[in-house]
């Protein structure tokens, strides 16, 4: 069974740090990752101050912190983030500035992770397959029209105009 759930926390001030941990937690006891979309400033945020959010998670070997979002009224009051955290914990950090900064996300749970991680391999394979050569575009007639997959090649008429490949094709 798989899960997508909304995430989502408020940094500011008085909220200056929130830990993504639920493996900590006996409800979650399944594979879980985190995808974070976008940081957005609050209303109410402060004219003229920079907004700094921090993230500390692990990399390979050792743990890291670096800054993801940096927002400030009159600027940039959001930013589109796109991170995955496949691995918890997940410490976001307001650094800087009183916000409120709202990180805005999904949450996803046991089979999905699996489901999704495969749709980001299968687009990898597409695009390898479209950075391939040239050879598996070759002109092949079939009784029922192109085969599926193949591009067809455009010919030139007599005027050397090109044509669309159906009206070459032979009836």
């Amino acid at each position: 069974m798989s899960d997508e759930y909304f995430y989502g926390v408020t940094l500011s001030s008085s909220h200056q740090s929130e830990t993504w941990d639920p493996e900590a937690k006996a409800e979650y006891p399944r594979s879980n990752k985190l995808l974070i979309r976008q940081a957005l400033l609050g209303p109410d945020a402060k004219p003229d101050e920079l907004n700094v959010v921090q993230v500390e998670t692990m990399c390979l070997q050792d743990s890291i912190k670096i800054p993801v979002a940096i927002l400030k009224v009159g600027e940039t009051r959001h930013a589109r983030l796109d991170i995955e955290f496949p691995d918890a914990p997940v410490t976001f950090t307001l650094t800087q500035g009183s916000g409120p900064v709202h990180l805005i996300g999904q949450h996803l749970l046991g089979a999905l992770v699996e489901e999704f991680e495969d749709m980001d391999e299968m687009e990898e394979e597409m695009l390898d397959e479209e950075e391939g050569d040239d050879s598996q575009f070759k002109d092949e007639d079939d009784d029922e029209g192109e085969p599926k997959g193949k591009k067809s090649k455009m010919s030139n008429n007599a005027k050397g105009k090109a044509t669309s490949p159906k009206k070459n094709a032979k009836k």
